[in-house]
């Protein structure tokens, strides 16, 4: 059986060079459900260790990244609290790729145009390993969290209640 060479992500170089351990994890990609709930059900995994990355802009601090379990969504008070602003928001979709440099469905919290601050819901230490996006539609990275805390400075919080 001939195993299918996976073109390395920019977030993948990244790792890499910083010599983090991690998995690239392919999965079929579905144009009409991008959700994480779709990914880890491709994966075969559970779903709370599919972490989505979610980019928002607060009036105070400006933009900044929330890392959180796939089917949840993010607390904007708690957000706002955690970033050091009043108030905070999603970005609309289309501002994603100029200020990122990834699409919807393959935004990675690693190898972003700019480091942004970043925050990571508490339960991705529950797991030995988490997935996020490798910064592609259809490719995960399989890693340790506190590999990815470490490499994306992130800070682990609240992000949500339940």
């Amino acid at each position: 059986m001939t195993k299918t060479k996976i073109n390395k992500t920019n977030a993948a170089r990244l790792l890499d060079k910083a010599k983090v351990a991690y998995e690239l994890i392919p999965y079929e990609v579905d144009e009409n459900d991008l959700s994480a709930p779709h990914v880890a059900a491709q994966l075969g995994e559970d779903i709370n260790c599919v972490f989505k990355t979610l980019v928002l802009h607060g009036d105070k601090t400006g933009h900044f990244v929330c890392v959180i379990p796939g089917e949840h969504e993010v607390d904007l008070k708690l957000a706002a609290k955690v970033s050091g602003n009043k108030k905070c928001d999603l970005i609309p979709v289309k501002e994603l790729l100029p200020l990122t440099g990834y699409i919807r469905g393959g935004c990675s919290p690693v190898g972003m145009k700019k480091l942004f601050p970043t925050y990571i819901h508490r339960t991705c230490l529950d797991f030995p390993y988490i997935y996020v996006s490798a910064g592609m539609r259809g490719l995960q990275l399989k890693i340790a969290p506190h590999d990815l805390i470490r490499e994306v400075k992130a800070e682990v919080c609240e992000l949500f209640v339940g």
